[in-house]
């Protein structure tokens, strides 16, 4: 049986782009904050879910690279593609391979060599994306070096200057100009915990997700991803009906007692079915929320879900909650793992923050 083919992060970056097929697999959120020219954006949930729909935006005429964070969602994509004919590429250790290897980037050699800030453009984004995207471009310059930031969020006046002070990073100066808030930010590379090294255990937070509504969920996610953007060790503990936030979309078969059918019929599968706290209306409010995020440029929970993962923030099941309510680790979707009340109680112990949603 054929491989995938392999590309290095320096090879990818030689290669002449016009000749090749980029196909990115990532969701929305990632690449708001790691933008990638030239691709052709398809995500990994609706290509693996309907494949064939999407080949007309895949011409076979020259080949295609396959990239996503990691390299591992890719590598399936590209697996498939090559099972309907297509001369395919997948991206070694995907986009998060790309962003340490700043000697082959010309960007980032610019970024290198020059005193102007870096400029990041965080107009029209909702909390926590600017602040996310502050983080991750500090991330990948030296110490001493500046960000230059628009932002349009009125809210984030307040988190530059709480975040600054939170992770020790110098703010210079704080604008607003018709609308728009200018931040500039120095790098202080004395702060540990803001180059992501989970420095103080202090400073730790730890999220009990004990309900299954869908604003909870929202609101539990933002945080996890504003902590995880200040350098935090996060811990979500989801436990009883906020399991059902975890579960896939797709019923997965697996060998289920009566009572443990009846239960999972009975719940709602995954993110997507999740209903509010407040004015459900038999799930149009739900609906109706959804429609007002995207209209107003906020990222979905199914995006903050997987933006905090890929940012380092530890997913936990409570397996006994699992047991009870007859949830089996394959309906859980990837990256959560499993614990119980010592994984929890030890999370807290070095959090200074714990809060039950």
């Amino acid at each position: 049986m054929e491989e995938v083919k392999s590309i290095t992060n320096v090879e990818f970056t030689k290669l002449n782009k016009s000749e090749y097929t980029i196909l990115d697999v990532r969701d929305e959120a990632e690449i708001i904050v790691h933008p990638i020219s030239g691709t052709v954006n398809i995500p990994f949930q609706s290509l693996l879910k309907n494949l064939s729909s999407h080949l007309a935006q895949i011409p076979k005429d020259k080949p295609v690279v396959v990239i996503c964070r990691t390299g591992d969602t890719s590598e399936q994509i590209a697996e498939l593609l090559l099972d309907h004919g297509y001369d395919v590429y997948n991206l070694e250790g995907g986009t998060k391979s790309l962003e340490s290897q700043t000697e082959s980037n010309d960007d980032n050699q610019k970024k290198s060599v020059s005193n102007e800030p870096v400029f990041i453009d965080a107009k029209g984004l909702k909390c926590p994306g600017p602040i996310v995207k502050v983080s991750d471009t500090l991330k990948t310059l030296k110490n001493g070096q500046q960000v230059f930031v628009q932002a349009t969020e009125d809210a984030f006046a307040s988190d530059i200057k709480v975040w600054c002070q939170r992770t020790n990073n110098i703010l210079e100066k704080l604008e607003i100009k018709e609308g728009v808030i200018e931040a500039l930010v120095t790098k202080n590379e004395s702060n540990a915990v803001a180059t992501g090294s989970g420095g103080s255990s202090g400073n730790d937070k730890t999220f009990v997700v004990f309900s299954g509504d869908l604003d909870k969920a929202i609101a539990a996610f933002i945080m996890a991803n504003g902590a995880a953007a200040m350098g935090r060790k996060i811990t979500v503990f989801f436990t009883f009906w906020g399991l059902n936030i975890l579960r896939k979309a797709k019923r997965v078969h697996v060998r289920k007692n009566l009572i443990e059918k009846m239960f999972g019929a009975m719940m709602p599968r995954g993110s997507k079915k999740l209903g509010l706290s407040r004015m459900n209306m038999g799930g149009m409010g739900a609906k109706m929320i959804r429609w007002v995020m995207k209209n107003k440029n906020v990222s979905s929970l199914e995006e903050l879900m997987q933006n905090a993962i890929a940012h380092g923030v530890r997913i936990v099941a409570c397996q006994m909650s699992m047991d009870i309510m007859g949830i089996r680790k394959e309906e859980l979707v990837d990256g959560v793992e499993l614990g119980g009340v010592a994984t929890f109680l030890g999370s807290c112990e070095t959090s200074d923050a714990t809060l039950f949603i």
